[in-house]
């Protein structure tokens, strides 16, 4: 019923009559069986093209036995053929399980990086993440500001509160509204708490119980394996696995990396038992940090498939 109510979804207006009809019904009973001649029905592409996903996406929710097998099941499959939005709203859901009993508010801002872009800034010499959603929505309307980054001046005037021990507390009533900064790169409290999601995350959909630990640099001769948690990480990655050497612009890219080890070895490939895994955390040329957990659960290094019944 949410995702009836959005509105890539709710018909504007200028709405035909087809596709009103086909949002009445739906909101009547969500899981109605959906024609390729409904969609096809629709006057505008854009209507199709957002009801082609939709549906899509419910059908598969439906067929699979939990959200975190469908999540699965998208993350392995050879091109996830829907936008990020619904792998974004999946991995808040399926969060929201895995860190039920988790009481370190650090933790919980960093794991919004799992399915919110953040913005970056180098600020007073640290890096610094805001939730780009919030930062674009203060950002209108201030174009006297446009020769100044928006995150570095609202910083700088104080406008938006960065995560310490005098205001963690305050998150419990904030955290809905994405509202909090979070020093990554000057505050290890941050650092391990994206560490502690990364683990939980792959516990509860891996059933593989894994220590994560954050690391300054690779000095590692005989690295074996890598996953990039974005696009940004996987490039770098990949380059770094090729002998290249990297440029100054994409070292600097590089927000936060971290060595990944297996509780019980025997999970893990043959070949990688005994050695890490690295993770690469990276951010774009304009800052951006867009996290891609699916990679954790196509890229680890197992002994085996994963298997439905792993998650508890």
């Amino acid at each position: 019923m949410a995702w009836l109510a959005r509105p890539e979804l709710s018909p504007p207006p200028e709405a035909r009559d087809a596709e009103r009809e086909l949002h009445a019904s739906l909101m009547a009973d969500p899981f109605r069986a959906v024609s390729d001649n409904d969609i096809g029905a629709l006057a505008d592409p854009d209507a199709r093209e957002n009801w082609s996903f939709f549906i899509r996406f419910r059908d598969r929710l439906r067929a699979a036995p939990s959200i975190e097998q469908a999540y699965r099941d998208l993350a392995l499959a050879p091109r996830i053929d829907l936008p990020p939005l619904f792998m974004d709203q999946l991995a808040h859901l399926i969060l929201r399980n895995a860190l039920d009993d988790c009481e370190d508010p650090y933790a919980l801002r960093a794991g919004e990086l799992f399915f919110r872009s953040q913005r970056a800034s180098v600020h007073d010499g640290v890096l610094t993440l805001a939730d780009a959603d919030l930062i674009d929505e203060i950002e209108k309307g201030r174009a006297g500001m446009m020769h100044v980054a928006p995150l570095t001046a609202m910083l700088d005037k104080d406008e938006l509160d960065v995560m310490d021990d005098e205001s963690s507390w305050t998150y419990w009533s904030r955290s809905d509204a994405n509202s909090m900064a979070m020093n990554l790169g000057g505050n290890a409290k941050a650092r391990d708490g994206l560490a502690h999601v990364i683990a939980a995350w792959v516990k509860h959909l891996l059933g593989c119980k894994v220590f994560v630990e954050p690391i300054a640099k690779m000095d590692d001769r005989d690295w074996r394996w890598f996953i990039g948690l974005d696009a940004e990480g996987t490039r770098i990655g990949n380059a770094l696995w090729r002998g290249e050497s990297l440029k100054a612009a994409d070292v600097d890219r590089v927000i936060a990396l971290f060595r990944l080890t297996f509780a019980d070895e025997r999970q893990a490939d043959k070949n990688m038992r005994g050695k890490p895994v690295y993770l690469i955390l990276g951010m774009t040329g304009d800052r951006m940090i867009r996290m891609k957990p699916q990679n954790l659960i196509a890229g680890l290094p197992l002994a085996k498939p994963v298997q439905a019944e792993r998650v508890q």
